[in-house]
């Protein structure tokens, strides 16, 4: 009798504790799943993130710029992106005492490849060797002149390759072959001897005829 009364307390203990174990998970509070929000914002970070560090690794732009004329210490400058034509200015050492610095516009942003000549006082209108505006970069003659010729044209026949560089459609390839067609050739008799040189047709002959001479 006492056997049977110890196996039923025990069964009975053990399911106590079956339901006990049963109400505790039951009851046990859900984790909750990650937020949608949180998710997104570690994306977002990484992207911000990853674009960073590409402009890190591209770097600033850097940009060569030949500054001539009246200035102290002429020559061919690094510049970066965001550089004014002052800025170069006071890399060649500023003006001299003849610069007619109401000639040149200081504010102007420096592009690749650009010339900047500073005149001196009462320039206008004469000869000057190698040379474009500073006000306007690429082959542009507001004011000043280029490479020898009055009016801001450029002299084929003195013309360096940073000159010739400024008219337009005439890149470093095309200005070298000008360079070499006129010590193999000589010197062009008149403008239209530039069709002469390889690379260089009608099109691109019409865009800067007006831009061109020699002498």
């Amino acid at each position: 009798m006492d056997t049977i009364l110890k196996k039923k307390i025990t069964l009975i203990s053990v399911a106590v504790a079956i339901v006990a174990i049963g109400f505790y998970l039951f009851f046990q509070p859900k984790q909750k799943p990650a937020e949608t929000e949180d998710i997104f914002a570690v994306s977002a970070s990484k992207e911000i993130d990853d674009a960073a560090k590409a402009e890190t690794e591209a770097g600033p732009q850097i940009m060569k710029v030949d500054v001539k004329g009246a200035v102290q210490a002429p020559g061919v400058f690094t510049a970066q992106a965001g550089d004014r034509v002052i800025d170069l200015i006071a890399e060649a050492g500023s003006f001299t005492e003849k610069a007619d610095k109401d000639k040149v516009n200081l504010a102007q942003l420096v592009e690749d490849q650009m010339v900047i000549y500073v005149p001196k006082k009462g320039e206008e209108g004469a000869e000057i060797q190698g040379a474009v505006p500073a006000t306007v970069p690429n082959g542009s003659t507001e004011t000043g002149g280029a490479a020898g010729s009055p009016g801001g044209q450029v002299n084929l026949n003195t013309a360096t390759q940073a000159d010739l560089e400024t008219l337009s459609g005439i890149g470093p390839s095309k200005a070298t072959a000008i360079l070499e067609y006129r010590d193999s050739i000589g010197n062009f008799k008149q403008v239209e001897d530039l069709k002469n040189v390889s690379g260089i047709g009608d099109k691109t002959f019409e865009k800067l005829k007006e831009s061109i001479s020699v002498q």
